[in-house]
């Protein structure tokens, strides 16, 4: 088990007004959580979203040049409506 495995970290000075980091210390607290991690948290959520939307307009952009087929779209739902489940 890795409970003492040493992560490579970067110190990064951000400067916040008092009342925003009086909030983010509450909610850190809350999570049962310090500054720094609950930082980290919020920070590499965000990236993850920045991906996912990315991702996402990709995709958008992939269906734009190759729009989907009607007929395959009509035979495919055919064929899930023939082998649905009955609940």
């Amino acid at each position: 088990m890795l409970y003492h495995m040493v992560v490579a970290r970067k110190q990064v000075l951000v400067q916040l007004e008092d009342d925003l980091v009086r909030e983010l210390d509450s909610i850190a607290a809350d999570a049962g959580v310090n500054r720094s991690e609950l930082l980290r948290r919020l920070v590499r959520n965000l990236v993850e979203a920045v991906d996912e939307a990315e991702a996402d307009t990709e995709l958008i952009a992939a269906y734009k040049a190759q729009p989907e087929d009607p007929e395959m779209l009509a035979v495919l739902n055919r064929l899930a409506a023939e082998t649905a489940i009955d609940w």
